[in-house]
């Protein structure tokens, strides 16, 4: 495993970290507390030191099989939350300081923590990111010991731009991957010069860029890779990073013909973690065997910049036209 610094926190974390959506069962198939537990477990055994959960993730029950997994290890797990998408309906007027408190105290009484390494606002309506009071109540917090860091999930390259803002905002967790390239524009730019860490979540575009998945792959009904490809549940960009499913296929496709001997998630990986600005990327598992195929990177050959040339000219042909200019 390799460690990165997570911006000013001065937080070394592994850059292969752990997403905790799927975390003990597929999407939408239902929470087993003991998988969760092993699939933990494999990530601290090969060397996870980071750990993104929310307190929406199973309704609880991803926070706290990842604070018992925490708490039963002697080595220093670094453990990230989420909060503000409870929030029913979700919409701009459900937050205030006093709400986002709750959901965090709620966080360390479900995880066991004293204190959260980090929490992040969990992709708030834009009109948040512009109010001053909802990110000063994060310095209060701090100051009673009950986080160490905020951070910012977001889903717009400009939402991310106006939470860097505020000074207390030490990261960005942002959909990036071959399919979600806009990021490493302006934003990488500013988030660099900011020093703000990066979190890159979806960096296989919702399991896309496995290469596993063709026409004829079936998704549970409870799987939003099924009722979310319009955007009908929530942000469309949360899924397949945005892209048609049968347009995806297509590209991927191509990538297939790129790298016909190569394990392709371990190239959408590295890929990714060729920017020097992402601290880490935080794919999810829903097996232990998963977490395996997640550190697979290490045992792949770096990508050269022929090959990182080919794969984005796919996106610039296929997927760009489609996708850039929403996110």
């Amino acid at each position: 495993m390799k460690y990165r610094r997570l911006g000013r926190t001065e937080l070394k974390v592994s850059e292969v970290s752990l997403g905790t959506w799927q975390v003990g069962g597929k999407w939408g198939s239902g929470f087993d507390a003991k998988n969760a537990g092993r699939i933990i477990d494999a990530a601290i055994d090969h060397g996870v030191n980071f750990i993104d959960t929310a307190d929406v993730y199973e309704d609880g029950m991803s926070e706290k099989a990842v604070g018992r997994a925490v708490r039963s290890h002697s080595n220093e797990i670094f453990v990230a939350s989420k909060c503000g998408r409870q929030i029913n309906p979700h919409i701009n007027e459900g937050y205030t300081p006093d709400v986002l408190q709750k959901y965090v105290e709620d966080s360390l009484r479900r995880t066991g923590l004293e204190s959260l390494d980090l929490i992040q606002l969990h992709c708030p309506p834009t009109e948040v990111y512009y109010r001053p009071e909802i990110f000063e109540r994060f310095d209060r917090l701090k100051e009673q010991g009950k986080i160490k860091n905020l951070g910012v999930s977001v889903e717009k390259v400009e939402e991310a731009l106006k939470a860097i803002e505020y000074p207390n905002v030490n990261t960005v967790q942002i959909i990036f991957n071959i399919f979600r390239q806009r990021p490493s524009e302006l934003l990488f730019k500013e988030i660099k010069r900011r020093d703000v860490g990066i979190i890159v979540r979806v960096p296989l575009a919702s399991g896309l860029l496995t290469g596993k998945f063709s026409e004829s792959s079936h998704f549970e009904p409870t799987d939003h890779r099924n009722f979310n490809r319009d955007g009908k549940a929530f942000d469309k960009g949360e899924t397949f990073a945005g892209v048609d499913y049968h347009l995806g296929l297509k590209a991927v496709n191509k990538l297939k013909d790129l790298f016909p001997q190569r394990n392709l998630a371990a190239v959408a990986l590295q890929w990714i973690l060729r920017f020097d600005e992402v601290s880490c990327i935080i794919p999810g598992a829903s097996r232990p065997e998963q977490v395996q195929s997640n550190m697979s990177i290490y045992d792949e050959q770096p990508l050269s910049d022929s090959e990182v040339a080919e794969i984005n000219k796919v996106y610039d042909q296929l997927i760009k036209p489609e996708v850039h200019h929403l996110w």
